[in-house]
């Protein structure tokens, strides 16, 4: 069986070719052309989230398949836009509501928002990556998590960021060696775990990024020696295969916004 990390460096050091080949698979390509000829169509929020094809393909590309069913909570999202620092989406500790606004950013561009780049092929390209991290996992969830933290931590700018997403978390756990059942303690006192054992800077630096990743991909295969494939409890729905529970995200944000 090949190692965690060895699956891992072998998609991480041949991205395009990898990307490729599952961007040319039938379903994957039909979906990706269906998106690429509608969106530029697409005038504002109402018709965004009333072609439900279109509107889940975006969903799912950003990462959050698991939240198509809530129209009302995305509408505000799209809604209320970016700009403006009260904004719903600026209030979240998930970063990819934010980023899915910015995407799809009718609040400041009205009718021309899905002219842009980042709302076509750039929506396009990440669908194809999510794709690709999907596929991966089938066989072993380390090598999921790998790619999607290579993925996402570079842009996290607070340890919260990391509590936020169990998937970043579940990655730093293991690389790190604390304890599972440190998750339930007070968010506080994690926070500030994190703070003493990690730079997140370093996760700026490709090389130090590398060593990271062959840490977790080694301890993580010591506790997952069949990859953890069938039985992680990681995998709760969502188009990324990871999550935050309610709890969790209210605390966050409760933490965000200055509350206790």
């Amino acid at each position: 069986m090949t190692s965690t990390y060895t699956s891992y460096n072998l998609i991480a050091q041949n991205l395009p070719r990898s990307i490729e080949r599952i961007a040319s698979q039938p379903q994957i390509a039909r979906e990706s052309e269906y998106y690429l000829e509608r969106i530029s169509e697409i005038k504002s929020v109402d018709e965004f989230m009333a072609d439900t094809r279109l509107f889940n393909y975006a969903m799912k590309a950003h990462g959050l398949e698991d939240m198509n069913y809530a129209k009302a909570f995305m509408r505000k999202v799209l809604t209320e836009g970016i700009d403006n620092e009260d904004a719903f989406a600026n209030q979240l500790a998930d970063s990819k509501y934010k980023e899915f606004a910015e995407t799809y950013n009718f609040a400041r561009h009205g009718e021309t928002a899905t002219i842009f780049t980042k709302a076509q092929q750039g929506t396009v390209d990440k669908y194809h990556r999510l794709s690709l991290e999907e596929e991966a996992g089938v066989d072993n969830t380390g090598v999921r998590l790998a790619l999607y933290f290579e993925r996402t931590i570079p842009e996290v700018d607070s340890v919260y960021g990391i509590l936020a997403d169990t998937a970043l978390y579940e990655v730093v756990r293991t690389a790190l060696g604390i304890p599972a059942e440190v998750a339930a303690s007070d968010i506080d006192k994690q926070a500030d775990l994190l703070k003493s054992r990690l730079d997140l800077e370093d996760f700026k630096d490709s090389e130090k990024l590398n060593l990271f990743m062959q840490r977790f991909t080694a301890l993580w295969e010591l506790e997952n020696p069949s990859g953890g494939s069938a039985s992680s409890s990681l995998l709760l729905g969502s188009s990324t295969g990871f999550g935050i529970s309610p709890e969790l995200m209210l605390s966050i944000n409760n933490l965000k916004l200055g509350g206790r």
